[in-house]
């Protein structure tokens, strides 16, 4: 009982965790390992060109929700992740691949948010959809993200966004098996996913 109310403490960890609190407390990871769905997707990267599971077959993946003109968590969390990736071996680094998904679809086109992954030399893929898809892929993975309304009439791309942050890592058959609070310990990170690599 105690293992399954720490489990669901740990993916309500997305509700709670929201960009504008300024929250850098330690990593925790926590092993989730049946206690949420397979990797699936079907959402685009750029030139609009369809990306699905399929295409991170054998790969270590690690996701993050988030969105191109976020002021801090975002920025913070690819820069990490990029440490991280250059802490790796080059067989692990050929062996994993960040995913970087848009809660954003509306100002977040397929080449607005690979120009912005590509800014931190990681080797993230970008990835986006309809309002519809990305609400899906949320649910599917309890992310809780929140659309504000636009501060001015005459400028509807002018509004902010809160949204989770957490690391959601799966192993190379697509199972979900750990989510990272955030990826301020590269080192605590990378200690986990030595077993994965295997």
């Amino acid at each position: 009982m105690f293992k399954i109310k720490t489990i669901f403490t740990a993916l309500s960890l997305s509700a709670s965790l929201f960009l504008n609190t300024a929250v850098l407390a330690e990593t925790t990871i926590y092993d989730i390992k049946g206690n949420l769905p397979d990797l699936k997707f079907d959402l685009k990267k750029i030139d609009n060109d369809h990306f699905t599971e399929k295409n991170l077959q054998g790969k270590v993946v690690l996701v993050f929700f988030g969105y191109a003109s976020c002021p801090d968590i975002c920025p913070t969390t690819m820069a990490e992740l990029s440490e991280l990736r250059n802490s790796l071996s080059k067989e692990q680094m050929e062996t994993m691949q960040i995913v970087f998904i848009s809660v954003d679809p509306h100002r977040d086109t397929p080449k607005v948010l690979q120009a912005y992954v590509d800014a931190f030399n990681n080797g993230a893929i970008g990835l986006t959809g309809t309002e519809k898809e990305i609400a899906d892929i949320a649910k599917r993975y309890r992310v809780a993200y929140q659309i504000g309304k636009p501060k001015s009439a005459d400028d509807a791309n002018n509004y902010e966004v809160m949204h989770a942050q957490g690391i959601y890592i799966f192993d190379r058959d697509g199972k979900a098996r750990l989510l990272s609070s955030n990826g301020e310990d590269t080192d605590k990170i990378k200690q986990k996913l030595e077993t994965l690599f295997n």
